[in-house]
């Protein structure tokens, strides 16, 4: 792994000396562009020469500006605080030894993941350094200064993404091993709540320090400089969270599928101790389903934030009106984390008084009553402080159409997880198709049906979230005012969809958050082998006062794992929703530099222009390869632990795998995410270069079609793998069928799910938008260039881009399978 890593690191080397060498003959040029007056007049380095105006230089709804979001400030630091606290007092939490051994395994094995990962990132930021020294340093002219903050602030986006991603994964494994013990004493209040405590305090950490970040921004750092520090941090995090969403994704499902299969073969029970392979399923369920989301998240929130700031600033002429809005927005991501901590801690209370000591409960529905009870909070507060902050905004109106527009993003926070439930839950007559198809048809009619229910599911996601942008475009097209204050109100109305989805961002992590701790908990329970322990049933009521249940404890946590199963669904089409939303603000940002305030070159975004055309298809077919890559990356590495794990398992005479086992088992997984992560990225990378330079307008297309492509294809891929998974949860918990040849064609479609649902379609996500962030860069240093050289110097580098893009679009199939070299 280490002689691969350095080869990557000199490929990484040649790649970013090769983008020097390609623009030296501008670079040398640059002194004398940067020296003219008119440079500066063009707008060098775009979104990030713009000038923030001051905060406190107008009043807000008869408030200091700067006052209400130094006010802000605290109320980020409490959350993080909200966060700590939760997690010390899962901490403290009874746990046996047995328990928190595999935990603390688990933790370690996660550990050294996230930082073979964190190398990886350095390496990976080289080429994104090289890009933003190449167009801010020299072809734009700025200062060396702002570039340094660029940098900087790209740093911090990655820290950012990582760091929460690290804090996800220690609060995930101090609550698997809590939960697996609270199960004993057969009571499924504790067994819920554990798990949604963890989601919770990742969800308040993460939205709270993103919050704080953007808050220090735009409170510290001058107005000149603001633009700069965006610009820098959306980067960053946009490259932190792709990378650890891609890779965290292959990992996951490399040793899920790897464990599962051995049920299959060797006819063992689930998380069966002597199989290696389940502890890379533990480590994968935090990499994949904790580590990938929480810098998703993290990156979600911020570089929706970004694009709303970049539209206003742009789109907005009047300074007074863009200091509104601007604090209008913060106030309203304030408002929101205050509404989803108080929604927790009432649902909490009422969850509490209802099942604190009940035998038996629906271990979805206090989910669910959490989701509505965030949502409607939000909305009534997204109201209120509109009315208090921009109540005389325009012509008087505008306050509540805005918050109106919110409202159907908020909203869609709620409806769209009903939805996907209809398709994915245990509960779900979509998933109970699957289960019957199994069978008769066994493995091949499982998995026909889940690919009807996928199918369906994107028909009526894409209408519901059609339908709420329609909405929010009417009331847009209804305000005379929204027309007199900014160009395209539109765009912007899709902007605050996008700002009204994350909304209720810490819910929306803790219950995504939920899946992988209950995941974990079933497996701890398993790996510990408590129940062979001599003396156990006393040890546990002399030192903890328990009195066991084994079976209803190992049956409860089945049952909450299909919960966990359901409400991880339900998270990602919110995600993805958001980016194809937030993605669209941030088209219409490069559509403003390219026509200069949507005054020249409009007929050019027209299907009657070829290259817009021809960018649309080709969107469609970088979607396409991705899926494709990312699922190759899957399967031969899932291939090579099948592989280890059949030669290496041993059945008799032990109870457990041996560690060294276990943690080969995880290298093979992390040497195939890695070597996944790394061709993907690369690809997506030149990619973006090339397409940009080929033509802004084919470039324009590309983004259009990469978001709408991604939508249906993610949505798709998401909803059947989690019919799939949770038609394999029914036969195991409520027709307790395990080991028969039900039970195996449900293992089998589950098997196909694993990269439909937590490979492929999770990762388009952070793909989408960061290929559009990185598309701002990469569209205005093609138009500088072709201003200053000519077209036939952007298309040969075009050219070359491509080819560099095709190298690794090959390596990502035809390197990667299964014949190919260890």
């Amino acid at each position: 792994m280490i002689a691969s890593l350095r080869g990557w690191t000199k490929m990484a080397a040649a790649c970013a000396a090769l983008l020097v060498v390609l623009a030296a003959p501008l670079m040398a040029q640059q002194p004398e562009l940067a020296g003219q007056p008119e440079a500066a007049e063009r707008g060098p380095g775009g979104e990030a020469s713009l000038v923030l105006p001051a905060l406190d230089s107008v009043d807000v709804g008869g408030y200091n500006g700067r006052t209400l979001l130094m006010f802000g400030l605290g109320i980020s630091l409490l959350g993080m605080a909200f966060g700590l606290v939760i997690m010390a007092r899962i901490r403290n939490l009874p746990v046996h030894r047995s328990m928190l051994e595999i935990s603390d395994l688990i933790y370690e094995t996660c550990k050294t993941y996230l930082l073979t990962q964190g190398r990886f990132l350095a390496l990976l930021e080289i080429f994104i350094a090289v890009i933003i020294v190449l167009y801010f340093g020299f072809l734009s002219g700025m200062d060396a200064m702002r570039v340094v903050i660029i940098l900087l602030f790209s740093v911090v986006g990655i820290l950012g993404s990582y760091g929460v991603a690290w804090f996800g994964i220690r609060v995930n494994t101090y609550a698997n091993s809590r939960t697996a013990f609270a199960s004993l004493e057969g009571r499924p209040y504790p067994v819920y709540q554990i798990p949604l405590s963890a989601g919770m305090s990742i969800g308040m950490l993460l939205i709270s320090v993103e919050l704080l970040i953007m808050l220090f921004i735009l409170l510290f750092i001058p107005g000149d400089y603001a633009g700069p520090c965006f610009i820098g941090f959306a980067i960053g995090e946009s490259l932190g969270a792709a990378a650890l969403r891609i890779a965290g994704g292959i990992f996951t499902k490399i040793a899920d599928i790897g464990a599962d299969l051995m049920k299959i073969v060797f006819n063992i029970k689930e998380d069966d101790a002597r199989n290696p392979g389940v502890i890379a399923d533990c480590t994968g369920d935090n990499a994949g389903d904790s580590v990938g989301p929480s810098a998703d998240g993290f990156e979600t929130y911020g570089v929706t934030g970004v694009a709303l700031i970049t539209f206003i600033m742009l789109a907005v002429p009047e300074a007074a009106t863009q200091v509104r809005l601007l604090v209008w927005l913060f106030v309203m991501r304030i408002m929101m984390v205050i509404a989803s901590g108080g929604s927790y801690l009432i649902n909490e209370a009422l969850a509490k008084a209802r099942y604190a000591t009940a035998a038996k409960m629906n271990f979805e529905a206090p989910l669910t009553q959490l989701v509505w009870l965030t949502s409607l909070v939000s909305v009534v507060a997204t109201y209120v402080v509109s009315n208090l902050l921009i109540r005389e905004l325009g012509d008087g109106t505008l306050w509540w159409k805005l918050a109106t527009i919110i409202t159907c993003g908020t909203l869609a926070g709620a409806i769209i997880p009903e939805l996907v439930k209809i398709f994915t839950s245990v509960e779900s007559s979509h998933v109970k198709e699957v289960v019957a198809s199994s069978r008769e048809g066994g493995a091949s009619l499982n998995i026909l049906s889940g690919l009807v229910a996928g199918n369906f599911s994107a028909y009526w996601l894409g209408m519901t979230i059609m339908g709420l942008m329609a909405i929010a475009y009417l009331v847009s097209a209804a305000s005379t005012s929204m027309s007199d204050l900014m160009l395209a109100p539109a765009v912007f109305a899709f902007g605050l969809v996008a700002f009204g989805f994350l909304g209720m961002g810490p819910v929306t992590i803790a219950v995504d958050s939920y899946g992988p701790v209950t995941d974990n908990a079933q497996s701890v329970y398993e790996l510990s082998v408590i129940e062979g322990i001599p003396g156990i049933e006393q040890e546990l009521k002399r030192d903890f006062n328990t009195n066991v249940r084994f079976e209803h404890a190992k049956a409860l946590l089945e049952e909450n794992d299909g919960a966990g199963n359901t409400f991880k669904a339900t998270a990602k089409p919110v995600l993805i929703g958001t980016a194809v939303v937030g993605a669209t603000t941030m088209i219409f940002s490069i559509i403003v530099l390219l026509t200069a305030g949507l005054t020249q070159n409009l007929d050019k975004l027209s299907l009657l222009h070829a290259p817009f055309l021809l960018g649309l298809v080709t969107g469609g077919a970088v979607i396409y390869w991705f899926t494709g890559a990312s699922t190759q990356a899957v399967t031969t590495g899932a291939y090579r632990a099948v592989e280890f794990i059949k030669a290496n398992i041993k059945l008799e005479g032990v109870t457990r795998a041996s560690v060294t086992d276990s943690k080969k088992v995880v290298e093979i997984c992390t040497q195939y995410a890695q070597k996944g992560m790394f061709n993907i990225f690369l690809t997506v990378f030149f990619s973006t270069l090339a397409f940009a330079f080929v033509e802004p307008y084919f470039f324009i297309g590309y983004l259009i079609s990469i978001a709408l492509f991604g939508l249906y294809q993610a949505v798709f891929m998401a909803n059947a793998g989690g019919a799939w998974d949770n038609a394999k949860k029914i036969v195991e918990t409520e027709l307790k069928m395990k080991n028969t040849p039900l039970h195996a064609a449900t293992v089998v479609g589950d098997t196909v799910g694993d990269p439909f649902k937590d490979t492929s379609s999770v990762a388009l996500n952070p793909v989408i938008k960061f290929t559009t962030l990185f598309g701002l860069l990469a569209v205005e240093l093609a138009v500088e260039l072709t201003a200053d050289m000519g077209t036939g110097v952007s298309h040969v580098l075009a050219a070359v881009f491509l080819a560099l893009s095709l190298v690794f679009v090959y390596r990502s199939f035809y390197g990667m399978r299964i014949g190919s070299a260890h």
